[in-house]
C-alpha cells in the first residue's frame, strides 16, 4: 500500500495502471480525478488531502504497513503526525540540486536514534522511529 502525490503519479504515467513492485493499491494525493481515458478498475484511488489519503490507505492495508511517497506528501502527512517511522535509503551519488526529502516541512521533527542501519552494496538502509 503506497501513498502517493500527483506530481509522481503524473512523471510515472500512472505506471500503466499497474502498482509498482507488487504493491496491490495506491493512493494518489490530488485536487483532481483520475486521468481522461483511465481504467475504473484500476488499483489505484484518488483522495483529495493527506489525512483522507492516509485513511483509504489504512482500510485498503488491512493492518498491514502503508508507504508514503517523499516529497510534498511526505512533509504533508510528516508534518499532519502520521508518521511512525522514516526509511531512507542512501546510495553514494551527489546530484547538486533536486527536491527537499520532505517537501517544505515548516516546523522541526524529531527522529530517534536510527534502530535499523543495513550496509548493502553502494547502499545503505537506514530506518528511525519518529518521535511522539
Amino acid at each position: 500500500m503506497t501513498v502517493v502525490g500527483r506530481h509522481v503519479f503524473d512523471l510515472t504515467d500512472g505506471w500503466d495502471g499497474k502498482p509498482p513492485g507488487g504493491i496491490d493499491h495506491v493512493v494518489v494525493v490530488s485536487h483532481r480525478g483520475p486521468p481522461d481515458g483511465w481504467d475504473p478498475e484500476a488499483p489505484f484511488r484518488f483522495v483529495d488531502g493527506v489525512e483522507a489519503a492516509v485513511a483509504v490507505a489504512q482500510d485498503l492495508a488491512g493492518g498491514r504497513l502503508i508507504e508514503v511517497a517523499a516529497g510534498d506528501v511526505g512533509g504533508q502527512v510528516l508534518a499532519a503526525g502520521l508518521v511512525d517511522e522514516v526509511r531512507m535509503d542512501l546510495v553514494p551519488v551527489v546530484f547538486g540540486s533536486g527536491k527537499r526529502y520532505f517537501g517544505s516541512v515548516s516546523a522541526q521533527h524529531l527522529l530517534d536514534d536510527p534502530d535499523v542501519v543495513l550496509q548493502g552494496d553502494r547502499v545503505l538502509h537506514l530506518r528511525w522511529r519518529v518521535r511522539g
